[in-house]
């Protein structure tokens, strides 16, 4: 099944890509909860970005007011948000990393099961659609934050644009990977920070920070001297291979685990690529991304009943690794991912 996050990163490419109140939700949230509610109807612009949050700049809490520029967009937030609502799985695990559950009125789209670590936390929180919720689905969670992982979950034909929901007196958020150059663990890093400092709680975001470099490390000193496995990433894809590119976090999972990305040469996250060229760069393993209505057997009977890639030594000696979607991409999962793509690249260095 070809998922909408990979609609939206193709049609980039063609272009250039109600719930109970909480505890402290008090008279001015209510107040931006009934403008919401009704179809955005536009505010008048403050300065050069959204303000958020319910109280004043004199009674602000400890840390704030904060302003923080997120994909082209100026938030200044007054106050830390307390009905978040998150659409896509990795940046619903950021706020579950920070603990950050009763802080969230919604949440929708997973591509795979929550880690299990969360599954508790998340089970507290209201799923309003499997996929992306419509406009007024959104709106009747009363949001006073929106989270978005990819482009997607702000689609202007639904009514759903950053820029509508800032202009109806809601701040939003959208995954650094979606606007990013370059992704490395420096984003992720940064990702972490700024959400972290968003909801007044920074010191939780070092805390996690400081645990996932600390597993970086320990993976990196286990693949001390090991050679580099040359791997290509099957996303999805009949006529065209969809793939992990050069410049997303898919690419540095690779990179620290162990392994060459075939194309890393290509300057996207994610890009089309020819079989021709998959056969010409002969991989030595496949790592399949495990999401979606295509099974992993599925994709593995494609590539190994194709003759065009009969040869290609990947394929010729059957190997694969898995990494599911939610730890290919920016969230908290990425150090696990290096961690469990390095044990199936490197399974002598596994220091077991």
């Amino acid at each position: 099944m070809i998922r909408t996050r990979r609609v939206a990163r193709a049609a980039t490419r063609r272009a250039d890509a109600g719930c109970a109140p909480t505890r402290r939700a008090g008279a001015a949230r209510a107040a931006r909860g009934l403008l919401t509610a009704l179809l955005l109807i536009p505010l008048a612009a403050c300065g050069s970005g959204t303000r958020a949050g319910g109280a004043t700049g004199k009674d602000s809490p400890a840390g704030f007011p904060y302003t923080v520029t997120n994909c082209g967009v100026k938030t200044t937030f007054t106050a830390p948000p307390e009905r978040a609502v998150t659409m896509n799985q990795h940046v619903t695990e950021v706020m579950l990393a920070l603990g950050l559950q009763d802080r969230m009125a919604g949440t929708a789209y997973l591509d795979d099961a929550i880690l299990p670590r969360y599954r508790k936390a998340y089970k507290g929180v209201e799923v309003l659609a499997g996929k992306y919720p419509s406009k007024e689905v959104l709106l009747a969670a009363n949001p006073d934050f929106v989270y978005g992982g990819y482009a997607s979950a702000f689609d202007k034909t639904e009514g759903r644009d950053r820029a509508a929901l800032e202009d109806g007196g809601v701040p939003t958020r959208l995954n650094l990977e979606a606007c990013t150059d370059h992704t490395d663990i420096s984003t992720l890093h940064k990702e972490i920070r700024q959400v972290a400092r968003v909801f007044g709680v920074p010191e939780r975001g070092e805390a996690l920070i400081a645990a996932q470099d600390k597993q970086l490390a320990a993976t990196a000193k286990r693949l001390e001297d090991t050679g580099k496995t040359r791997v290509f990433v099957y996303d999805s894809g009949e006529g065209s291979a969809f793939t992990a590119g050069g410049t997303g976090i898919g690419n540095e999972i690779l990179r620290r685990a162990g392994a060459r990305n075939v194309f890393a040469d290509v300057d996207k996250p994610f890009a089309d690529v020819s079989w021709e060229k998959v056969v010409q760069r002969a991989p030595d393993v496949v790592v399949l991304y495990d999401y979606g209505g295509t099974t992993l057997a599925q994709k593995k009977k494609r590539l190994l009943e194709d003759p065009a890639l009969a040869d290609v030594p990947a394929i010729k000696h059957r190997r694969f690794a898995v990494l599911p979607l939610s730890s290919a991409v920016l969230g908290p999962r990425v150090p696990e991912a290096v961690d469990d793509l390095a044990r199936q690249l490197h399974p002598r260095r596994n220091g077991a």
